[in-house]
């Protein structure tokens, strides 16, 4: 039957396509099945429930809470209304989607390329530089810290091992909050977690502190790359993003350098540490840990004073924060160029409407505090899989995977060798060392004072009666089948040295470092430690090679003229799949003048050879991948790609460094096989110079 206030229930469209319902003279509600009866009295509420004629009675099945079939039909209405709603929205958004692009690109050309782009490319350069900072930094505490903190060979291995694990483990989760958090809120969280742990890990006196703060540094400094090349992108027109972006890349190059240097400069100083009492030891390699933060702490300065990029706050719908960023972008740019003047002019852009938070902002005012905060992560955890799932698309599935190919070849081939190269410089010092070893058959020596080193000998079924060691350093040195009779020993520091099978009768060892760990399978007859140096000491002199520190330095020096020449000569082919994938056929042959490498000097020389060549594959990598993907998704990918980078490193380092002391064909071998097969498969990336980002 009709319903007695139908009539009187009025339909009106909202903006934006929102429908709402209210009743002339009644309540507004504004649900689409409800109105607002008018209020009866007493009696009349009771005569329609007793003596009320048939058209007068209420619906019956309301006692039994069966909607009423007006309110089914209003219901259904409303629902058909809102999903035509719901699809012109989204007809409307496709739309906004396609010329977002096209206008932001417009917008970018007008605020021109100047001051502001400059002042953002220092401080993510200092960003980068940090990333290329902390990847050397395990590499040159190692010898120290090992025999500071009396680390094993297996646990050397581990923090190695774990600090890539962690920079991988960043890099995937970083790339993909901030693309929903944002770029200059995520890199902020990225160089405050690097620089807290990283001063943590200077004062660590144990082995298990200083392993779990590099951890947690690597964490952080893990997401860098892939946020800074997606910030910094979305703040270039496109003609400028090959040429700066490549720029860029040179600041990982530039911490290599940083790192080289300080590490020559103050490790080998002993005499530059400080100790706090007797526990509290910070040597200088500690120090060498501490000037390492500088990079990071500038950019962290610089980055609070720099804006979000406006791209994202546009991805949000955040239109009035992108348009004063944009418009601050202009008026430096052309204030900086002499014509303050000029009047930013856009006052429209359009913005896809997003629905992402609604959840969140629903929850907002509800709940505890701990219930809105586990609200809010939860959703960003579900949003950031749910971008990671959307890769998979057709449309990005094929090219996805062929980057993933090329990252992984580039990255095994350049970490492996970056390994191979000082291990076997290493190697090839120890051969050389262990060529000129002094060996000392069934000597006796009766009543000497040795007072002068003892430096890689061998010394076998010797006799020492009456001797005295006192003042002096033994190191490499190897007693086999000896005696030691009523000998004294005094202020001895050994290093890689030891005592196999010898008799040792009535002897002191008095302030010496010559402890259990020293002597294997030896009888001991009245002998006497008073004052042991028990633990684990350093020896600056033996633990700090400067050809290590020099290799790693002119490695990435000899990057930088690699840079310059690529960015200054190719800048309008650097994009081009033919020069990226040249870059990589080129480094490939490279590696085969290795095996003409039979000295120190020719390592280094084919080191920084193929170092020079193989930076232009990486800019024009770097270039394609932030290129590729739309800005939703930019940081997502990149972060998974740059995982990708981080996992062939840790594989390469345990295959490459496997062979070192075996053979040297099969790790060349295998750099060749990946970058010929990177090289190939790059060919089939798409061209991205003339491309707008989506």
């Amino acid at each position: 039957m009709d319903d007695p206030y139908q009539n009187n229930v009025n339909q009106q469209v909202t903006e934006g396509g929102e429908y709402t319902y209210t009743q002339d003279g009644g309540g507004q509600d504004g649900y689409p099945y409800q109105a607002d009866y008018p209020p009866q009295d007493e009696d009349a509420a009771s005569d329609a429930t007793e003596g009320a004629d048939d058209d007068d009675q209420m619906y019956e099945g309301e006692y039994q809470g069966i909607p009423h079939p007006d309110e089914i039909k209003e219901a259904r209405r409303a629902a058909r209304m809102e999903a035509r709603r719901k699809a012109r929205q989204a007809a409307q958004q496709e739309e906004e989607e396609e010329n977002l692009p096209e206008q932001y690109e417009t917008i970018m050309e007008d605020c021109g390329h100047g001051r502001f782009q400059w002042m953002l490319f220092f401080v993510l350069g200092l960003a980068l530089m940090a990333d290329g900072v902390d990847g050397f930094v395990v590499g040159f505490v190692l010898p120290s810290a090992e025999k500071d903190m009396c680390i094993s060979n297996a646990d050397k291995g581990l923090l190695g091992l774990l600090v890539y694990v962690a920079m991988m483990v960043g890099a995937l989760v970083w790339g993909g909050l901030c693309d929903k958090m944002g770029r200059r809120k995520c890199l902020i969280y990225v160089l405050t977690i690097d620089l807290v742990f990283s001063f943590l890990s200077c004062f660590a006196q144990g082995y298990g502190f200083f392993l779990f703060f590099r951890f947690c540094s690597g964490f952080g400094i893990g997401g860098s790359i892939p946020i800074v090349y997606t910030y910094f992108t979305e703040f270039l027109q496109m003609d400028k993003r090959g040429e700066h972006l490549s720029w860029l890349c040179m600041f990982w190059m530039l911490g290599g350098l940083y790192a080289s240097f300080t590490a020559w400069g103050i490790i080998p100083h002993y005499g530059w540490g400080f100790a706090i009492g007797t526990e509290f030891q910070i040597h200088s390699w500690r120090l060498f840990i501490l000037v390492c933060l500088f990079p990071a702490l500038a950019a962290l300065i610089g980055v609070i004073f720099m804006p979000e990029s406006p791209r994202f706050l546009l991805e949000n719908a955040r239109h009035d924060e992108a348009w004063m960023i944009l418009r601050q972008v202009h008026d430096t740019n052309w204030k900086a160029k002499g014509e303050p003047e000029r009047v930013f002019t856009v006052t429209n852009i359009k913005t896809p409407q997003t629905q992402e938070d609604e959840f969140i902002e629903i929850q907002s005012e509800t709940g505890t505090a701990f219930q809105r905060w586990t609200v809010r992560h939860m959703t960003m955890l579900q949003q950031v899989m749910a971008n990671i799932m959307s890769l998979s698309a057709p449309e990005l599935r094929l090219q996805g995977l062929f980057l993933v190919i090329v990252w992984f070849c580039l990255a095994f081939s350049y970490h492996g060798l970056g390994v191979w190269f000082p291990d076997m410089i290493k190697y090839m010092q120890y051969e050389e060392y262990e060529s000129k070893v002094r060996v000392f058959h069934r000597e006796r020596v009766e009543r000497f004072h040795f007072n002068f080193s003892l430096v890689n000998q061998i010394h076998r079924e010797g006799e020492y009666i009456h001797d005295k060691f006192a003042n002096i350093e033994i190191k490499s040195v190897k007693f086999e089948d000896s005696l030691f009779e009523n000998c004294y020993f005094e202020d001895v520091k050994s290093t890689n040295t030891f005592f196999e099978n010898c008799t040792i009768k009535n002897t002191v060892f008095y302030n010496t470092d010559l402890w259990q760990e020293k002597f294997k399978d030896c009888r001991m007859e009245n002998t006497t430690f008073l004052h042991p140096k028990k633990g684990c000491h350093l020896n600056f002199q033996e633990e700090n090679d400067i050809v290590i520190y020099m290799v790693s330095f002119l490695g990435s020096l000899a990057v930088l003229p690699g840079n310059i020449i690529s960015c200054q000569y190719n800048i309008s082919n650097l994009r081009q799949v033919g020069s990226f994938c040249g870059s990589m056929l080129a480094s490939s042959a490279c590696t085969f003048l290795l095996l003409l490498s039979f000295s120190q000097g020719a390592v280094i020389c084919w080191q920084c050879l193929f170092y020079g060549t193989s930076v232009a594959a990486w800019n024009g990598l770097e270039v394609i991948s932030v290129e590729l993907y739309p800005s939703s998704k930019r940081g997502t990918a990149f972060g998974i790609l740059n995982g990708i980078c981080k996992f062939a490193a840790i594989v390469a380092s345990f295959i490459f460094a496997a062979f070192i002391g075996i053979t040297k064909i099969i790790p060349i071998f295998l750099a060749f096989a990946a970058l010929v097969c990177g090289g190939l498969v790059a060919l089939k990336l798409p061209e991205t110079r003339e491309k707008i980002l989506s």
